[in-house]
């Protein structure tokens, strides 16, 4: 039955989305380097790719499929640490020094997996009870991560872990990483943006809207929302193993409780039902991180991200991408009373 599901996901009918708009962020992208820092590169840029595209998997799950999960970051994690014990680090723990190519398989297949594995145990849930069962994960890889020095190195983690040469291109680069993110980004996004309308991702969604005529049509609901699972882990061990390249490291802190609910937060202030509304809320959220400590001091930034949270949500339920209808329906009441101020001044300077 999985299988089936999988060879429908491809379906025939594409998105019907703005290609000007998708053009415009392609292009502001790929000439982002030219007139950018290393930091911003690095630090926003690529930092907000890859939080969004860890809000994306979360997107598959509560957008299309109705299930809230707090344990993207642990699927993320995991991806991390395979990354590091697998792969090389400056620790002298473990760093077994696989070959690229078998590193990653193995840690988004190690994600994949220990998502497919929490899915299994949540999908015969819902609402509170989704939300208990993942925060308890998230809480348990944290404490054992932090607690087990002979595996995980407890609480300092792994440190070191160097970012590789892919296709003769030296990550360590900013603007070669950057490029990096943005491209899986946008895969990722693409990606989810054509499930959307395949057979596999209109099922999902009929499935949260009324699971019980899904089930009675002869759909295998549980089938769907175990698929919805996996393919949500692999996106989040992809963002995983480009967090542990980008830090350079992997530890506990990495994926707290307090990580796993700002990814939630950045889903929700996006905009939770259109993928571009994880990279928009990943985006606002890097930036308020980065520039609010000048604002509100050190100590209150976070209390900034909360109150700009409860401001969105108050005013849109649908998060940032809910404020495009106003300020369209805006501009369209305003630029004729614009192009005619216009005009009048041009007819005024003619006269002169």
């Amino acid at each position: 039955m999985i299988a089936s599901i999988l060879s429908n996901f491809g379906g025939s009918r594409t998105p019907n989305k703005s290609m000007v708009g998708h053009a415009c962020v392609a292009t502001i992208l790929l000439v982002l380097p030219l007139w950018s820092s290393d930091f911003v590169l690095s630090q926003i840029a690529a930092y907000a790719a890859i939080l969004g595209l860890l809000a994306l998997s979360l997107t598959i799950l509560g957008g299309y499929g109705g299930m809230v999960s707090l344990a993207q970051v642990s699927f993320a994690g995991a991806a991390g640490y395979a990354v590091a014990i697998l792969g090389t680090n400056a620790s002298g723990i473990h760093g077994f020094g696989w070959p690229l190519w078998l590193v990653l398989p193995c840690a988004i297949g190690l994600s994949t997996t220990f998502a497919a594995a929490v899915g299994w145990m949540s999908i015969r849930t819902e609402g509170i009870y989704t939300i208990m069962i993942t925060l308890a994960t998230a809480m348990a890889a944290f404490y054992l991560c932090q607690q087990d020095y002979s595996l995980f190195n407890g609480h300092s983690g792994f440190s070191g872990i160097p970012k590789p040469a892919v296709l003769g291109l030296d990550l360590n680069d900013p603007a070669v990483f950057y490029y990096l993110c943005a491209a899986v980004g946008a895969v990722g996004y693409a990606a989810v943006l054509y499930g959307e309308r395949s057979h596999f991702g209109l099922a999902l969604q009929a499935i949260r809207d009324n699971p019980r005529r899904m089930r009675a049509l002869g759909f295998n609901v549980t089938a769907h929302k175990l698929v919805a699972w996996a393919i949500s882990g692999s996106l989040a061990g992809v963002a995983g193993v480009l967090l542990a390249w980008h830090n350079g490291r992997i530890s506990p802190a990495t994926i707290g409780v307090d990580a796993a609910i700002e990814i939630l937060v950045i889903a929700v202030i996006g905009g939770l039902r259109h993928p571009a509304g994880a990279f928009l809320g990943a985006l606002l959220v890097v930036l308020i991180q980065t520039f609010a400590v000048d604002l509100v001091g050190r100590d209150h930034f976070n209390a900034l991200i909360g109150a700009v949270f409860l401001v969105v949500i108050y005013t849109s339920p649908d998060g940032l991408l809910g404020y495009r209808d106003p300020i369209r329906k805006a501009l369209r009441r305003s630029m004729p009373a614009v192009f005619h101020a216009l005009g009048s001044m041009a007819s005024k300077g003619r006269n002169v």
